[in-house]
């Protein structure tokens, strides 16, 4: 096929007076096509030839949908449609969506880089409501990153006290396998009240500058209004939420932490996209301190329940039973990692394990020993006081004096 600008070049030669097989010796092209071409009114068009579909054609509309509703990563997007039956490669997906993704405007910042062993960053987001025991329930988002190895752990959480940080920090800790020199915080009420401009001049909550002293780590604080320079853990959070939590199913509280968990091992394994290295094998190299140089960290976190005229309070969507004597009383939970205790004014009155799951019912028999007996004691009390008793009442008799009798027997 010839282009438009030969196809014009034909032309003029015509009209200069050339012949048609003079036309031919100095094109080279064949006489039959000038002639086609010297009849035609407009230029030869290119005719597109239809396109055989690629392997991630049937799929397109679903990650344009998915896209629209959630700025989900392309990793992400990449197992759901594998679960689909995408066979494809994962740099097909992630260039399709680089084209078709809604554009956001990102702000450049300047990434620091740390030694091993040195530096963790932290935050809490929220991720939104939950509903738990019929309530709905804002849900948070605890994450830790490692600086050097971009190790990573996250935890979702229904509270953002004191004692649920650190609680988070506990897990975090063991699942690195140790702790770092220092970590990088927000301006959080929960780590510090009264900020000054050098970290260590700071007014500390006492629980949590317990904690950080017992440890013998140091916590350092963004400087305000730049929270860029948490960057590794702010792109945790969007992680987070991107590549897990949107668009997730799950059955409870306990699931959600549960598949958060399996996920983090994904991630863990797979090589990070700044140090182009596994995680898992970066951590190798960190040289955090251990935790088993410093005896365990005791915390305990408090919540009030109400007790049941069953003897049942609830917990995390789960049933727990308490000693019966104590049904409609308030209770107060002092909840440790795994278990909790149960006590009404001073007296413990009992310990549950934390159950997963939902719906499920934590029954000690020996809370309602004695129980029956004293329904059947109490039942027959009831029986006698209550019972009416039918009398039968005869014709009422008008009383009259005697001397009224006198009347009638003088003939009155």
């Amino acid at each position: 096929m010839l282009t438009g600008e030969r196809f014009h070049m034909l032309r003029d030669l015509y009209d200069e007076g050339l012949s048609i097989s003079e036309i031919a010796r100095q094109t080279g092209h064949d006489r039959k096509t000038i002639s086609k071409y010297l009849t035609s009114e407009i230029p030869p068009m290119r005719k597109e030839r239809p396109r055989n579909p690629g392997k991630i054609d049937p799929y397109k509309e679903y990650i344009i949908s998915r896209l629209n509703e959630h700025p989900l990563s392309a990793s992400r997007i990449y197992r759901e449609i594998q679960e689909m039956g995408f066979a494809g490669k994962y740099g097909i997906v992630k260039i399709f969506i680089r084209k078709v993704r809604p554009k956001v405007e990102v702000l450049a910042v300047y990434r620091f880089e740390t030694k091993p062993g040195v530096q963790a960053q932290t935050d809490w987001a929220e991720c939104g409501r939950i509903e738990i025991d019929g309530k709905i329930r804002k849900l948070y988002c605890f994450t830790m990153t490692l600086g050097y190895s971009r190790m990573r752990f996250a935890e979702f959480t229904l509270q953002m006290d004191v004692f649920t940080l650190i609680q988070c920090h506990l897990h975090a800790f063991q699942y690195f396998g140790g702790y770092p020199q220092e970590i990088l915080y927000d301006n959080m009420k929960q780590i510090v009240i009264d900020r000054k401009p050098v970290s260590s001049d700071s007014t500390w909550n006492s629980k949590f500058e317990d904690f950080f002293r017992y440890f013998g780590f140091i916590p350092r604080l963004c400087r305000p209004y730049r929270a860029q320079t948490k960057g590794k853990i702010e792109n945790m959070v969007k992680f987070v939420k991107r590549d897990f939590f949107m668009g997730g199913k799950f059955s409870s509280f306990s699931d959600l932490n549960s598949q958060l968990e399996q996920w983090l091992h994904r991630v863990n394994s797979t090589s990070q996209g700044t140090t182009h290295e596994i995680p898992f094998e970066r951590l190798k190299q960190e040289g955090l301190r251990q935790m088993d140089s410093v005896l365990p960290y005791n915390i305990n976190r408090e919540e009030s329940r109400k007790i049941s005229r069953d003897s049942f309070l609830s917990y995390l969507g789960n049933q727990y039973s308490v000693p019966y004597k104590f049904a409609g009383r308030t209770a107060r939970l002092q909840i440790h990692d795994k278990t909790f205790s149960v006590f009404v004014g001073v007296e413990l009155i009992c310990t549950h394990d934390i159950e997963p799951g939902h719906g499920k019912v934590s029954r000690n028999k020996d809370h309602f020993k004695g129980l029956l007996s004293e329904i059947l004691k109490q039942n027959s009390v009831s029986g006698v006081k209550g019972h009416s008793v039918m009398r039968f009442k005869g014709p009422d008799v008008e009383h009259r004096p005697l001397s009224s009798y006198d009347v009638f027997s003088a003939g009155g």
